[in-house]
């Protein structure tokens, strides 16, 4: 799909409405952007790090308000430029280009008047529990593991003893050689004594 707004013509610009209505529903799709979420839960662009995101909102509303045609390649870069000077957080997961892509389809439903797609994302339940729905399902898989392992040395360990042959304590052993041939020495700290 060419997502511009070029061909020679001069581009629309959306309405008081439509314009507030598009910035509601830009927000909508970074609080869904995991990528986003992370960055901003663990202040991978320090403690400021809600106020970038809210600052990402303005300059993607600042980029559909140019005058010039729009491109999804320029928002793509906006977000990654954004993402990683701001926020110190390099996306590699291929979001980027869905993000952008959502937002142009977003715009140019907007332009005609068009608001489905905002309303189909606030019915939506906010993903900004995304992440520690993440790491739950992470630590989940973590303890059921642990739990069997556990389990499974435990057992391993009470048939163990239960099969285990244990040489009685020998008390006194005298210095000299073994029935087997081997010598007994005894450490340096026990020498000079004798056990009574």
């Amino acid at each position: 799909m060419d997502y511009s707004n070029g061909g020679g013509e001069v581009p629309q610009v959306l309405s008081g409405q439509a314009a507030a209505i598009f910035a509601e529903g830009i927000s909508l799709v970074l609080s869904r952007w995991t990528a986003l979420q992370m960055a901003v839960e663990n202040q991978w662009g320090g403690r400021e790090s809600r106020g970038k995101a809210d600052q990402l909102v303005a300059s993607i509303q600042e980029f559909f308000g140019q005058k010039e045609d729009l491109y999804i390649d320029e928002l793509e870069e906006l977000l990654e430029v954004y993402m990683l000077d701001s926020l110190s957080t390099e996306v590699q997961d291929g979001s980027v280009p869905e993000v952008a892509e959502q937002l142009m389809i977003m715009h140019e439903e907007c332009l005609e008047g068009k608001y489905e797609s905002i309303q189909k994302l606030k019915q939506l339940a906010p993903r900004t529990n995304a992440v520690s729905q993440s790491k739950q399902v992470v630590n989940d898989n973590d303890d059921d593991s642990s739990d069997e392992e556990d389990s499974e040395s435990d057992s391993m360990e009470m048939e163990a003893t239960k099969e285990m042959d244990v040489d009685p304590v020998k008390t006194g052993t005298k210095p000299g050689p073994d029935p087997d041939g081997w010598t007994v020495v005894a450490n340096k700290r026990n020498r000079g004594r004798r056990s009574n």
